[in-house]
């Protein structure tokens, strides 16, 4: 992984075999982001992406493993009791065009994945709401 800072904007490079989500993870502590926007694309052959079921408040994991291109990651960096938190989703199309997306688990690099990071001067924090049992932004006013 290799990244650039360019005022409140990071863009960064992941490379084979990285994990997506250790990876920003790393740039979030580097960096000191408490509130941002992530989006991206690139190439993954390891995805777990889920779909959360509310009646039973938990995700149910989609588990893909071939030749895919990442068609769109997008989602928030925040945190929860000061603790880094991402969110994030995404899309993959197979070799046939095939396109399976969700909320992101778990995705290991194939050849490459750029991201852009914009830094939102500021923060928020997450809430956990135990009637639906997700963790939502918390705007403590």
């Amino acid at each position: 992984m290799d990244y650039s800072r360019f005022g409140d904007t990071i863009v960064a490079r992941l490379d084979r075999g990285e994990e997506v989500h250790e990876q920003l993870r790393l740039i979030a502590q580097k960096e000191n982001i408490g509130l941002g926007e992530i989006s991206g694309l690139g190439a993954t052959d390891d995805v777990t992406l889920g779909v959360y079921i509310i009646e039973e408040k938990r995700y149910h994991a989609n588990h893909f493993v071939g030749d895919m291109e990442i068609v769109s990651l997008w989602g928030t960096v925040s945190t929860m009791g000061g603790e880094y938190y991402p969110h994030l989703h995404m899309s993959v199309s197979d070799i046939r065009g095939h396109v399976y997306g969700g909320h992101l688990t778990r995705a290991v690099i194939s050849a490459t994945c750029e991201l852009v990071i914009r830094v939102i001067n500021g923060s928020v924090d997450r809430k956990h709401l135990p009637d639906i049992g997700i963790n939502v932004l918390d705007f403590q006013k």
